[in-house]
């Protein structure tokens, strides 16, 4: 069988290239050629001319076919404008996700079919459960019978579903970014690293004497390396960031800002504001351009809407669900309800207060390692 591999140039899309011929697959590496490879060699980032050129090696080195693709007008357009005019509007976009939802899957899935692959795969430390299950809905009653609680078994509708779990390593598990995943995608892709933790794959690429075993992962966002994401935008937008005034919560005018896209909800540092107490961004008001900060408990929200939902293990719902909850990706989930506001996504109702849900960050919802799917938070 031949399948696809997403090649990054880092350890763990190299290692799982190894694992796939390992098991007897037909494997071509394939990596994208992104926004920073127009005017840059940053090591640091993923898809640079310079990574991609380590996965080319790694190729070489596994004895597979590699090929580079060519995606920088889509990533443009999907991800760097989206990220761009999110943080300009207030909100706090995660480009991970935007990446994963409108170009790595979608791009990879078609240049697979070009090659003649019947299977995708990424280093995602993620699972996909490929037994389908019967058809039919299985649910159990919570003490509200108005609310249901899903059980292992999942409710199906009409259709056999794919599931998408979270990864063996709770230190790597990236689940969180990939609820964009639909049924298709996931019925055409391997995780091989889903079952590893971080440490063994590094001890495999070490054993294959693979230069990028011990690579230090970037923690940047890929088009922006190690600069400042305020700049880029200032770049992108420059008439975008106008200063306007800090208030407190009880609308006090205390200081000035430099623009709404330099802050982010529960940002502490940089508020241009003098306190003798912790001061945090409570909200963003980009219709007066307005910031308020607050107490840390003024930054902390039990409840608000989530729209542009993706559910991936059930249909979509039609009555309040209990499920854990989580609103960014190194969070623990917590206790939540979620329940359906007719065309208007769900409202999201943990039993205590969250810190910082911030608007365009993801909310994504869990029963146990199962991702039930999720959306972006108003």
């Amino acid at each position: 069988m031949k399948a696809v591999v997403a090649m990054s140039g880092g350890v763990d899309s190299s290692v799982a290239a190894y694992l796939l011929k390992k098991q007897g697959y037909d494997v071509t590496g394939l990596s994208f050629e992104l926004w920073d490879a127009r005017d840059t060699k940053k090591a640091d980032t993923c898809c640079s001319i310079e990574t991609i050129e380590i996965a080319k090696d790694v190729a070489e080195k596994l004895g597979i076919e590699h090929y580079t693709v060519d995606v920088r007008d889509a990533f443009y357009k999907h991800v760097i404008e989206n990220f761009c005019s999110s943080y300009i509007s207030g909100a706090t976009p995660n480009p991970c996700i935007l990446c994963n939802k409108f170009i790595k899957f979608d791009f990879l899935l078609k240049q697979a079919e070009k090659l003649g692959a019947e299977v995708l795969a990424t280093g995602h430390y993620a699972r996909i459960e490929k037994k389908r299950q019967e058809s039919g809905v299985r649910s159990q009653e919570s003490k509200d019978k108005n609310t249901s609680r899903i059980t292992p078994a999942y409710r199906t509708g009409r259709h056999h579903r794919f599931r998408l779990l979270k990864g063996i390593d709770p230190k790597k598990d990236q689940s969180y970014v990939l609820y964009v995943m639909t049924q298709e995608w996931l019925s055409k892709t391997i995780f091989p690293l889903g079952e590893l933790k971080k440490e063994q794959t590094r001890e495999i690429a070490k054993g294959l004497g693979l230069g990028n075993a011990l690579r230090t992962e970037s923690q940047e966002i890929c088009f922006i390396g190690s600069g400042n994401y305020v700049d880029f935008i200032k770049s992108f937008a420059p008439d975008s960031l106008k200063p306007g005034p800090v208030v407190n919560t009880e609308m006090k005018v205390i200081g000035e800002h430099k623009g709404v896209a330099f802050y982010t909800i529960g940002q502490r540092k940089r508020l241009g504001v003098q306190s003798l107490k912790a001061l945090y961004v409570a909200g963003i008001q980009r219709q007066n351009n307005t910031i308020i900060v607050g107490s840390a408990e003024d930054a902390m929200k039990k409840a608000f809407k989530v729209k542009d939902l993706n559910w991936i293990s059930i249909e979509p719902l039609l009555k309040p669900l209990r499920a854990k909850a989580k609103v960014r990706s190194t969070m623990e989930e917590a206790d939540a309800t979620i329940i359906p506001i007719e065309n208007q996504g769900v409202m999201v109702e943990f039993d205590s207060p969250q810190w910082a849900p911030a608007p365009g960050q993801s909310a994504v919802f869990y029963d146990g390692n199962i991702v039930i799917g999720g959306g972006v938070i108003e």
